[in-house]
């Protein structure tokens, strides 16, 4: 599943839901200062009428981003909230526990984002995990993790003791593209024979997409059920 054909489906929905609410800001000073002015419009009106429209059309987009099924063999099981940033996998390994916290993508959306036209390397979209490998109650290995649509960068490892003090620093290593290149690839072979590879995360690049719709969605009724109460205990007074 390449993320070009995400990333088209994304900047659909950032079109058609986005430009709305642009759209109707630019009557929203008018709407307003006609109702400063003949008192039949108050703010909180002309502010629930554009979260209103950008509920529609953000129903309209999610209508369009239902999630396939998991891909066959997808080791993890999910953990979901709504109005959380983040999800979480876990699953057992080999007497360890993988757990991985996945955040929002980051979209790509001009060519030379983060970079000149020069560089060699262009940006590209991309999937950040926090990965942890747990044997029991003793320490983990803790990975943060990019992953792009062929490939998984492997940006930090640190290891981590249950039982150390607070206030100790401990040492966490060289800096990951400081090790050994052939260290570099066993690590990163390691994360993959555990679940971490690209079948997967793309699959997770995906799933995040559409999990920021519904989060659009989700935040703009909570939005909308604020500002309705704010004006209504107003008018009671």
């Amino acid at each position: 599943m390449a993320f070009t054909a995400i990333l088209r489906r994304s900047a659909t929905r950032t079109s058609a839901v986005r430009p709305l609410a642009t759209r109707l800001l630019i009557g929203f000073g008018q709407r307003c200062g006609r109702g400063f002015a003949s008192g039949r419009t108050s703010a909180d009106e002309a502010l629930l009428e554009i979260i209103v429209s950008e509920i529609e059309a953000a129903k309209e987009t999610e209508e369009t981003a239902q999630l396939e099924e998991l891909p066959p063999e997808f080791p993890f099981k999910i953990e979901d909230n709504p109005r959380e940033e983040r999800i979480t996998l876990t699953r057992e390994y080999n007497g360890e526990t993988i757990r991985a916290e996945v955040s929002m993508p980051h979209l790509v959306t001009d060519e030379h984002e983060d970079g000149d036209a020069d560089d060699e390397e262009p940006a590209q979209n991309s999937i950040p995990l926090i990965v942890s490998v747990v044997r029991n109650d003793g320490p983990s290995l803790e990975f943060s993790c990019t992953a792009f649509s062929d490939d998984i960068d492997i940006d930090s490892l640190s290891l981590k003791y249950p039982d150390a003090p607070e206030d100790v620093i401990a040492y966490e290593g060289p800096d990951f593209s400081d090790l050994d290149e052939n260290l570099q690839k066993g690590f990163i072979k390691y994360l993959e024979t555990r679940g971490i590879k690209p079948s997967v995360t793309n699959f997770l690049y995906e799933y995040m997409i559409r999990k920021d719709s519904r989060e659009y969605l989700q935040w703009l009724q909570d939005v909308k059920k604020f500002v309705s109460a704010s004006s209504s205990s107003r008018t009671m007074d």
